[in-house]
């Protein structure tokens, strides 16, 4: 059985019109759920032990303070807050924390949490890049600490590199981050040199232009070896849909199909390493079309992995 879990709390983080990360990229997301018969559970509400997993109690008390009590308030240049915003932000790290818990109890095989704002940008104390928490590094974190895992994998397959989740993950030797990004472009790390405290990390950088054939060649004969290799016992996904050929912040030409391919090769290596425990956590995408279509596309692939 494949978890998906959602809020409407998420449809209240409201950006200033014209912002790419808007409300309408979870409704579509939700609709195109409905549409295909995925059922939705609710998501649980963080807990401020939960951030505090990855993030100082300062950095919590600060964003506490940001958000404005109505309009908009800018983080920084691409990072906005409303009202709404934190109801969701805790929604999302609830989610996460609900999936890894469910997933490892056995209840479900994977999990998809349909949430934003997204989070692998955001870093110990710093919002970024549309990211308040560290949603996915919580949830490994979440594994390591409280149900005592020695090893848990996190998948970044965003566009944009997961600098958040890798400054997180740095120092945790428990932990490998595997992130493919288009490369040259914004946040500007992701570099291969970047390994992590304990060679933890392993960063695939991708050419402007390429499309899922060059994806595939390097998840198979680097991501996936580097995965079976470490033999994680979890397998969370920074599950970003921007590399689509549709969307327009980036320069990546993957199909759904691709996205697709991808997933199958994920859960594989979940089935043959830790019985296809997997919790994927949506990141970015931004074209509503092409979101809506690959997330129904991922979830399915879950499903049937899962079945």
């Amino acid at each position: 059985m494949t978890l998906v879990l959602s809020h409407e709390a998420g449809l209240g983080h409201v950006t200033p019109e014209g912002h790419p990360e808007q409300v309408a990229r979870l409704e579509h997301v939700l609709h195109a759920l409905r549409q295909a018969d995925v059922q939705v559970e609710t998501a649980p509400e963080g807990a401020r032990a939960d951030v505090l997993l990855c993030h100082p109690e300062a950095y919590v008390a600060y964003l506490e303070g940001a958000q404005p009590a109505t309009g908009q308030k800018a983080l920084d240049a691409d990072t906005w807050m409303s009202p709404g915003s934190l109801a969701a932000a805790w929604r999302g790290v609830g989610a996460v924390r609900e999936a890894v818990d469910r997933v490892l109890a056995g209840e479900v095989k994977n999990a998809f949490c349909a949430i934003r704002p997204p989070g692998h940008h955001a870093e110990s104390e710093t919002p970024m890049g549309f990211c308040l928490f560290g949603n996915v590094a919580i949830g490994a974190k979440h594994a390591l600490e409280r149900h005592g895992l020695s090893r848990v994998a996190v998948v970044d397959f965003d566009v944009h590199h997961g600098n958040g989740t890798q400054a997180l993950l740095w120092d945790e030797a428990r932990a490998l981050f595997v992130s493919s990004q288009q490369m040259p472009l914004w946040p500007g790390s992701g570099d291969p040199s970047e390994r992590g405290a304990h060679g933890n990390v392993l960063n695939i950088p991708l050419a402007p232009g390429s499309d899922g054939y060059e994806m595939r060649d390097a998840y198979t004969h680097e991501v996936l070896p580097r995965l079976r290799d470490f033999a994680p016992e979890l397998i969370l996904i920074s599950a970003g849909f921007d590399a689509h050929r549709d969307d327009p912040l980036a320069n990546l030409n993957w199909s759904t199909e691709d996205f697709v391919w991808l997933t199958q090769e994920i859960c594989q290596v979940a089935q043959d390493c830790c019985e296809g425990r997997v919790v994927s956590v949506l990141e970015g995408g931004y074209d509503l079309a092409a979101l809506a279509e690959a997330v129904t596309a991922h979830v399915k692939t879950l499903q049937e992995a899962a079945a």
